[in-house]
């Protein structure tokens, strides 16, 4: 019945972390859209992410020093999140008081926010996941977690898209601010993992924050293929992000309506990508980690092509959905894989710091590459901006096929 309540808590959790996501993402950048904001300044948007690929600098922090203001007393995971969370409600107000076409500098600066606050949160709950659940019992977490995600991410995704139809932008983001104050209650909830043994460890707070950042380097650097694994995860999402950061434009500029974006990246999108992280743990299960990398890898690649058929395919309602559920599945698949092959990456000794590294750089490429996007689409077309971010996917699956060849994953 623990572990039980303890799934409960997991899920709740990934509804938590994936529900401020959007703000910063494909919300935003349709609420932008809508407010006429230029190509050029959506697609820089993307930059507003960093906090996500940067977490690493500051997870050490909260490994290593006690939550301030009397947080303490909750303990080192919980108390860090309590200090965070409610930081992160008040982004989420300040997004919802904005005005996207009138101001849209002050709703991009309450977005940056809730990406930091967002980030800092996903490093406590990460950090409380691994230590929370044996080995054993991980994958089940992890699967708790993606579906209470991915969930909250098609509330705060198509759920305020549809809803700003008829109640407003501003009282939709509002009743997301109110959610995300449900994350407090959560961690009240939760239980507190057993405080780490600190025998052996540096005395002094500078010393230990140090060794925390170090120790995990080190230990990841020095092994065999380091550099070429760190090169396939920092491109792995590069042709998704591209195509990714310009999906709200791109479904206007072709004559979709908001309740036909709020429908095709809402239950279509969702039942896919859930459907695809099933049949892709199943499958590494089946045939092996390295095999369904490379697989899952090539499928989502080829799907990509969807989006060229779209674009020839203006106002094409049966074509839009077919290319959410195309590209939504495979990304499910292949990201099954690739999360299996993070956490296998990671040294027991070491794993919630070595995590927030990989998990890290998994979307630099989002958050650097792709705020070009808007740039890239005004110079080349839509069609041949899609072709393009389909190419760019050749160079991870290139470095990942040499890296699996030269260092196969070691069997759990």
């Amino acid at each position: 019945m623990k572990t039980d309540r303890r799934l409960l808590i997991m899920t709740a959790f990934g509804a938590v972390s994936g529900l401020p996501l959007a703000l910063s993402g494909f919300t935003l950048r349709q609420w932008l859209t809508e407010g006429h904001v230029s190509l050029a300044a959506i697609g820089l948007t993307a930059n507003i992410g960093l906090p996500y690929t940067l977490k690493f600098l500051w997870a050490p922090l909260l490994d290593q020093v006690r939550p301030p203001a009397g947080l303490g007393r909750f303990g080192r995971r919980r108390g860090w999140l309590l200090l965070v969370q409610p930081l992160l409600v008040l982004a989420c107000l300040a997004l919802a008081l904005s005005d996207a076409a009138a101001a849209p500098i002050l709703a991009i600066s309450a977005a940056a926010f809730i990406a930091l606050f967002s980030a800092t949160q996903d490093i406590a709950i990460d950090a409380w996941r691994i230590e929370i659940f044996p080995q054993d019992l991980q994958g089940a977490a992890t699967a708790a977690y993606v579906w209470g995600y991915r969930i909250a991410m098609l509330v705060s995704g198509s759920g305020v898209i549809a809803a700003a139809g008829w109640i407003g932008w501003n009282v939709a983001l509002l009743v997301i601010a109110g959610l995300a104050a449900l994350g407090i209650l959560v961690t009240l909830l939760a239980d507190e993992p057993p405080a780490p043994d600190l025998v052996g460890r540096p005395a002094g707070v500078f010393s230990r924050s140090l060794a925390a950042i170090r120790d995990p380097l080190w230990d990841f650097l020095g092994r065999a293929g380091a550099l070429p694994i760190l090169a396939y995860v920092a491109l792995f999402n590069l042709g998704e992000a591209m195509a990714g950061v310009m999906l709200a434009p791109f479904y206007r500029y072709l004559g979709f309506d908001r309740a036909a974006v709020a429908t095709a990246v809402g239950p279509f999108s969702l039942v896919a990508t859930l459907a695809g992280i099933g049949l892709g743990g199943w499958l590494v299960a089946r045939i092996g980690l390295a095999r369904a990398l490379i697989s899952t890898g090539f499928i989502q690649m080829a799907a990509m092509a969807m989006y060229i058929l779209l674009s020839a395919s203006p106002g094409n309602h049966a074509i839009l959905y077919a290319t959410v559920v195309a590209e939504a599945f495979a990304q499910g698949l292949a990201t099954a894989a690739f999360l299996a092959y993070l956490s296998g990456l990671c040294n027991p000794l070491f794993a919630a710091t070595q995590y927030a590294l990989l998990s890290s750089v998994a979307p630099l490429a989002s958050h650097t590459v792709g705020g070009f996007s808007g740039y890239l689409v005004e110079a080349t077309g839509w069609t041949v901006f899609y072709t393009l971010a389909m190419l760019a996917s050749l160079p991870a699956m290139i470095i990942m096929v040499y890296t699996l060849y030269r260092h196969p994953p070691v069997p759990a």
